[in-house]
C-alpha cells in the first residue's frame, strides 16, 4: 500500500462520517447514506424484524431505491440468477416451478422505458382492465432510466444513473413516441424556462481538457480549447513539441491525405479503416498523437480512435485531418439529427427519463405515483408497497428474473405462454395469453429455447457497450468556479468526463443555483481494452465493470477529483458527501461495425432477424433496433404489441 493509498483510505473513513453525521436522515432506512450500501444489504435491513419481507422486501413502507448510494445500476442481486442460467444451471421451468394461479392478457419481460411503453401500449389497445405483469429482475423499476438521490442539509438532491434526455430533441421523435410522451404527462415546453441555459455562461465557465501524468507526463488541466489559435492553445498543454506540431497540421492545414482516390473511394476507405490507422498511416502522425483523441469518443461512440471507423470521426465527430478530403455531408448521412431551432442539450428532467418511466408508471399504476404532472412526479415518494396488488390489473414485480418463457404446445396453435422467474431464490410461474420480451435482447436465447435457431443466433449477436455513470455530492462547487470549468473532458483517466449537474429547476425541485451550494457531479467512464475489435473491447470491458468493487470506484473517484479540481481548492476528504456509482455491464445497444461486420441490407441485420414475433411472443427494447435512444425504445415496444396482433381471445 503506497501512502497515497492509505491517505485516500483515511479520506474515505473521514468523508463517510462526516456524511453519516452531518445529513439528516429524514425518511429513515430508505437515505442511509452509507457509500457501499447495495441492494442486497438494503433488502436484509428491511426484512429484519419480518421474515416475510425476505421475498417481498418492497411491501414494507421504508422501501426506496432510489436513495440507496453505493454500488446501482447493475446491483448486486441483479444480474446472479441470468449469469447462472447462463453457466447451464437449470432452474425449474414451468412444469415444476411453484404455480401462482395468476393468468395475465400481457406479461412483459423487462421493466425499462420500451417494458413500461409496451404495457401502456397493450393496455390503451385494450382497455383498463387487460390484465397486465411486467417482471424485472432489478430492485427499481425504470431499466437504464436509473434515478438516484441524495439528501444533505434537509435538502434534495437527483441524480441520473443513465438514460439522460430526450435525444436530440422532441422535434426528432417520430408520431407514436411523442404521442405517448405526452399522454403520460411530458410536456417538453417548460424545459424552456425550467433549464438555465445562461447559469455556467454567466460565471463565465466552460469545458476545460485534463491531461493526466500517466498519460502525458503531468496533471494539467487546461481551458481555451477551439477557442484561440492550436499553437497557442496547445503550448498550455503537457504535450511534445512533436505532438503539437502535429495536431496544429491536422487542425489548420488542408491537404489531401488521401489525394488520387474519387470521392466514393474516399468514403469506403474511411470506412474500413480506424481513426488511429487514418492519423498515423496516412495523416503521418507521430503516434503520440493518438491519446490526444481517444478519450473525446467514448460518451457516444463508446470506443477510442483505434476503433472507431474513420468516416465516423469525419461525419458525427468532426475531427481534423479531413478538410482538405473534398468531402461533403449528405442530409442523409444520420437518421438522428439536431434540430437547430431547438436548444440543445436542455429537454432534460434532473433525473434524466427515469421522470418519464415514473410517469408511464403512475399511466398504468395511479396509486403508486403520487402527482398530477410532470412537475409533481418529478418530487413524489413512489410507493412501491402499491406496484404489485393482487386486485389490480396492472402490476410491476421487482426483484424477479424471468428464466424461461414457453408456449404450452405447439406455438403455432397455442394460446398460452408460460412465463417461469426466480423471485428469493425460489421459481414461479405465471401463464399469459402474450408476452413481450423488452429485456436485453442477448438473454432470450437462454430464456427462450423454442426459438428457431438463426432467431436465437442473430439475438446472441447483439453486444452491449459497458457503461458507467457515477453522481458525486459536493458540498459546493467553489472549486469549479476558480478553475473555470463546467465540464471537463479527462481524455485518458479513469472516467472519461466530468462535469457539474445540468442546471434545471422544475416545480418544487430547484438546482444549485451557486458555488457555494451543494451540487452532484456527473462522472462517466466507458471501460475498454484498446486493440481489440469494438465487441471485444466491450466483453472485455463488461467482466471488468462486474469485478471493479465500490472500493475500487471511490478511491478512483477520489484521486481522480482531487488531482483535477484541486488547484481550485477542493479536498475529496472535505467536500465529497456522497458517491453513486451506476454500472451497466449490458449498456448502450451497439449498431453495425463498419470495420469488422459484412455491408448487410436492412433486413439481414441481426436484430431485424432478431426481434421477429415468434407465435404469442414479440420482441422489444432499444436493443432490438441496435440504437440506444428512448425514442427508439418507446418505437420498438409499439412494434412489438403491434406484431402479436394481439386479441381478448382468453
Amino acid at each position: 500500500m503506497t501512502a497515497n493509498d492509505r491517505e485516500l483510505g483515511m479520506h474515505r473513513r473521514i468523508a463517510r462520517r462526516d456524511f453519516l453525521s452531518g445529513t439528516a436522515l429524514t425518511i429513515g432506512a430508505s437515505l442511509l447514506p452509507a457509500n457501499g450500501l447495495n441492494a442486497r444489504i438494503f433488502r436484509s435491513v428491511l426484512s429484519a424484524d419480518d421474515p416475510s419481507l425476505a421475498d417481498n422486501p418492497e411491501q414494507d413502507s421504508q422501501y426506496y431505491p432510489p436513495a440507496l448510494t453505493g454500488l446501482r445500476g447493475s446491483h448486486p442481486g441483479s444480474f446472479e440468477v441470468a449469469h447462472q442460467l447462463r453457466d447451464k444451471k437449470n432452474w425449474p421451468d414451468a412444469d415444476t416451478a411453484a404455480e401462482t394461479g395468476e393468468r395475465y392478457d400481457l406479461v412483459v419481460v423487462g421493466g425499462g422505458i420500451s417494458g413500461l411503453a409496451a404495457a401502456y401500449f397493450f393496455r390503451k389497445a385494450h382497455g383498463q382492465q387487460a390484465r397486465i405483469l411486467v417482471l424485472d429482475n432489478h430492485d427499481d423499476f425504470g431499466g437504464h432510466a436509473k434515478r438516484n438521490e441524495f439528501t444533505y442539509g434537509n435538502r434534495l438532491f437527483i441524480g441520473y444513473g443513465g438514460t439522460e434526455q430526450i435525444y436530440p430533441g422532441p422535434s426528432n421523435y417520430g408520431p407514436d413516441a411523442t404521442a405517448l410522451i405526452k399522454e403520460i404527462g411530458v410536456d417538453t415546453d417548460r424545459f424552456y424556462k425550467a433549464f438555465d441555459q445562461k447559469l455556467y455562461s454567466s460565471l463565465r465557465l466552460e469545458q476545460g481538457v485534463f491531461y493526466d501524468k500517466e498519460t502525458f507526463g503531468a496533471d494539467r488541466l487546461v481551458t481555451g480549447e477551439g477557442k484561440q489559435p492550436w499553437a497557442e492553445y496547445l503550448a498550455k498543454t503537457p504535450l511534445s513539441e512533436s505532438v503539437r506540431r502535429d495536431l496544429v497540421r491536422l487542425y489548420e492545414d488542408n491537404r489531401d491525405y488521401l489525394a488520387g482516390m474519387s470521392i466514393e473511394e474516399k468514403r469506403a476507405k474511411l470506412q474500413k479503416m480506424s481513426y488511429q490507422d487514418y492519423l498515423v498511416n496516412f495523416a503521418k502522425v507521430t503516434p503520440d498523437v493518438v491519446p490526444f483523441f481517444s478519450g473525446r469518443f467514448h460518451r457516444l461512440a463508446t470506443v477510442g480512435a483505434d476503433a472507431l471507423p474513420a468516416f465516423e470521426a469525419w461525419s458525427y465527430f468532426e475531427m481534423p485531418g479531413f478538410q482538405g478530403l473534398g468531402l461533403k455531408h449528405p442530409e442523409e448521412e444520420h437518421r438522428f439529427k439536431h434540430n437547430p431551432k431547438e436548444p440543445h442539450d436542455i429537454f432534460h428532467f434532473p433525473d434524466g427519463n427515469a421522470s418519464i418511466a415514473r410517469l408511464l408508471v403512475r399511466a398504468l399504476i395511479p396509486e403508486a405515483v403520487p402527482g398530477k404532472d410532470m412537475e409533481h412526479v418529478l418530487t413524489s415518494r413512489v410507493d412501491y408497497a402499491k406496484l404489485d396488488k393482487s386486485a389490480a390489473p396492472n402490476r410491476i414485480r421487482l426483484n424477479s428474473t424471468v428464466v424461461h418463457v414457453r408456449h404450452h404446445g405447439d406455438p403455432a396453435t397455442a394460446k398460452q405462454v408460460d412465463v417461469t422467474y426466480v423471485k428469493s431464490g425460489k421459481a414461479h410461474v405465471v401463464q399469459t395469453a402474450y408476452c413481450v420480451m423488452a429485456c436485453y435482447n442477448m438473454m432470450i436465447p437462454y430464456l427462450c429455447p423454442e426459438l428457431p435457431e438463426p432467431q436465437r443466433k442473430a439475438l446472441a449477436f447483439g453486444v452491449k457497450a459497458p457503461l458507467v455513470y457515477t453522481n458525486v455530492l459536493i458540498s459546493n462547487w467553489q472549486s469549479w468556479k476558480k478553475l473555470g470549468v463546467h465540464h471537463i473532458l479527462a481524455l485518458n483517466s479513469f472516467h472519461t468526463e466530468a462535469k457539474l449537474d445540468f442546471p434545471v429547476s422544475l416545480g418544487k425541485y430547484s438546482n444549485s443555483k451557486t458555488p457555494d451550494d451543494p451540487i452532484v457531479l456527473h462522472l462517466e467512464k466507458t471501460p475498454l481494452k484498446p486493440g481489440l475489435p469494438r465487441r471485444e473491447q466491450h466483453r472485455v470491458g463488461r467482466y471488468e465493470l462486474l469485478s471493479t468493487t465500490f472500493d475500487s470506484f471511490e478511491r478512483n473517484i477520489r484521486d481522480q477529483l482531487g488531482r483535477m479540481l484541486g488547484p481550485g481548492g477542493f479536498d475529496p476528504a472535505r467536500d465529497i458527501k456522497a458517491i453513486t456509482v451506476n454500472r451497466w455491464p449490458h449498456g448502450y445497444a451497439m449498431g453495425r461495425d463498419p470495420l469488422t461486420d459484412p455491408p448487410w441490407s436492412a433486413q439481414e441485420t441481426p436484430w431485424v432477424i432478431g426481434r421477429k414475433p415468434f407465435g404469442r411472443i414479440a420482441i422489444a427494447n432499444s436493443d432490438s433496433d441496435a440504437i440506444a435512444l428512448t425514442q427508439v425504445a418507446i418505437d420498438q415496444a409499439l412494434r412489438a404489441v403491434k406484431e402479436l396482433g394481439a386479441t381478448r381471445d382468453t
